[in-house]
């Protein structure tokens, strides 16, 4: 395994235990410091071991690039493999998880993400995905550094060119746009209905009254650019805040999202893992269509679609109403005309 390689793996599986950020940040610098390297540069301080004394590389990334230069595989490597091993995200979910070709639900470092889109989209098809849709924030979510309708066409430009050289694999465009108070989208429709995907969630007045609330998720599931109907909830469990339910008429809202054909997410992240269980069954017996995403903001994040795939496996949910078993070209059929593919 190459240096930069194994630096790259211990990030990846870092981020996928939820490690803390900073302990992430320190391998991917290394493998930056590494890459600008001339390669015979590179050779000279593999032959020494000297490679502590390169601002950006600590002991023990240092340790690493030295353990993996030397034809080793790195002892901490070694050691996040085991673990990831041996203690599984999740209890089961693995025929659904075997069965799902993408992703509707991720971010990159042009809104709040931590990667480049390119890095995103490598570690989706390193994973097996055919296709993965990135979904940006849009602007109203400045915190989260939303995407302005000039950004986002010129993330349309850069997806158009990445697919050139990734192909067959496949990044959809897309976006995760703000249900604003209203009901109405935080985002021009004529940009929106260029766009493969539109997953549409709330992130602000989550504290409505029901009935209004209800009336909110109800205006954009059955706004018919909206695909997918994001952590419907927007409870927090834990990791970064803790935060409780929306409240809303569930029965009105899975029964709109069944009538228009609008999917709702299970969300794989673990700080919401949205929606409940007692949710999910509803949505379920509602007949309404689901997303298995990870609402990933980081390449390791991506493999949390095990604890999706987990919970719809529970719920009893058929792989044929999810549309991330679906191929590109199925899921973009669907997302333009409501029609899903035979059989399904």
């Amino acid at each position: 395994m190459e240096p930069i390689e194994a630096l790259e793996r211990i990030a990846f599986l870092l981020e996928r235990a939820q490690a803390p950020t900073f302990r992430v940040r320190a391998f991917r610098r290394a493998a930056e410091v590494l890459a600008a390297l001339p390669e015979e540069e590179r050779r000279r301080r593999a032959a020494t071991g000297r490679f502590t004394d390169l601002k950006g590389i600590g002991q023990s990334t240092g340790t690493v690039i030295a353990e993996a230069s030397a034809g080793r595989v790195p002892g901490y490597l070694a050691a996040l493999e085991e673990q990831a091993r041996t203690t599984p995200l999740a209890e089961g979910g693995r025929r659904l998880r075997a069965a799902v070709r993408g992703d509707c639900h991720l971010h990159s470092d042009w809104s709040d993400g931590g990667s480049p889109v390119e890095v995103m989209a490598l570690a989706a098809r390193g994973l097996g995905h055919e296709w993965a849709a990135l979904t940006d924030h849009s602007p109203r979510l400045k915190v989260a550094r939303g995407l302005s309708a000039d950004r986002l066409r010129a993330q349309l430009d850069t997806v158009a060119e990445l697919n050139t050289r990734l192909a067959p694999f496949r990044l959809l465009t897309g976006i995760e746009c703000d249900i604003l108070p209203d009901g109405s989208l935080d985002q021009d429709d004529d940009l929106l209905d260029r766009l493969d995907v539109v997953v549409a969630s709330a992130h602000s007045e989550l504290r409505m009254p029901a009935p209004a609330f209800t009336a909110r998720l109800v205006a954009a599931v059955t706004n018919p650019l909206v695909d997918v109907l994001g952590h419907c909830t927007n409870r927090l469990l834990g990791g970064r805040a803790v935060r409780p339910e929306s409240a809303f008429d569930a029965d009105a809202v899975f029964a709109a999202c069944a009538r228009s054909g609008t999917a709702v997410e299970i969300n794989s992240s673990p700080d919401r893992l949205d929606p409940p269980r007692r949710l999910l069954a509803l949505a379920r017996d509602s007949g309404t269509l689901f997303a298995v995403d990870s609402d990933a903001h980081a390449p390791g994040q991506l493999d949390w679609l095990i604890r999706g795939c987990a919970r719809a496996e529970e719920a009893g949910i058929p792989a044929e109403r999810v549309v991330t078993t679906w191929t590109a070209d199925e899921l973009v059929t669907w997302t333009r005309t409501r029609r899903a593919p035979a059989g399904r």
